[in-house]
């Protein structure tokens, strides 16, 4: 039985990746003085162009498959930078191996509390939450991050927001910082449509959106090497 959104093939990568982010902006201009007036709306999405490397049948079937099953646009799927699975920000010197807390001289941990929010020293981050309910736009608010760092997260790192078929993928537009208590307000794009509820838990790592397919007709090519060739392109589901 087959449950979207689905997940790309891992029997070989992605070889290349064109993401466009379009936003629903009109424009009309004075063919006289040229003065322009812009109205921007609601509308921002994702756009992809994907390329799987050539390969041989044994490697392309599974990807032939992937794309058949979404039966064109109608199914969906999951999609990220697959160069950012990381973030680049000071969040990744935190590892998760390890309690957070105050690392304390016999090895032990102490996890340190001022009101809802949790303080952190030397020991691991834990999940990113929404801090507030109703949040929509291009801010979100965010707690239960490590106080007091600068760059806790870097412009061009993603977020992730939901999970399954309610994830959406966000990009960060300006460095973060957090402040003495672990709360952050990160700038995005694009915008929340559907506000989270409050304490959501915030990805940053393997961050990914729920895509669909561009067009109803799925191809590739065979060549007489026998190798094949694999390209498609994907929209946001909104």
């Amino acid at each position: 039985m087959i449950i979207y959104p689905l997940n790309t093939p891992t029997s070989i990568g992605i070889e290349g990746i064109e993401l466009r982010a379009v936003n629903a902006v009109a424009i009309s201009q004075s063919p006289f003085t040229y003065k322009q007036q812009v109205i921007a709306y609601q509308g921002q999405r994702w756009e992809a162009s994907v390329n799987i490397p050539s390969v041989r049948r044994d490697l392309a079937e599974d990807w032939n498959a992937f794309l058949l099953s979404l039966r064109g646009p109608t199914g969906t799927f999951l999609l990220g930078d697959p160069n950012a699975v990381t973030p680049r920000g000071a969040y990744s010197n935190y590892t998760t191996s390890e309690v957070g807390g105050l690392l304390l001289e016999d090895g032990s941990a102490m996890l340190l509390e001022s009101g809802d929010a949790m303080l952190w020293e030397r020991g691991a981050v834990g999940s990113l939450r929404v801090d507030g309910t109703g949040q929509i736009g291009s801010e979100l608010n965010i707690k239960d991050c490590i106080a007091n760092v600068t760059g806790f997260l870097k412009a061009g790192d993603y977020i992730q927001l939901g999970s399954a078929a309610s994830s959406t993928l966000h990009k960060v537009l300006v460095d973060v910082d957090t402040d003495s208590i672990g709360h952050a307000t990160l700038d995005i794009w694009p915008n929340i449509i559907a506000a989270p509820s409050d304490n959501a838990i915030v990805t940053v790592t393997n961050c990914k959106g729920v895509f669909r397919l561009s067009s109803n007709v799925s191809s590739w090519s065979i060549n007489n090497a026998s190798i094949y060739g694999i390209q498609f392109e994907a929209i946001q589901a909104l």
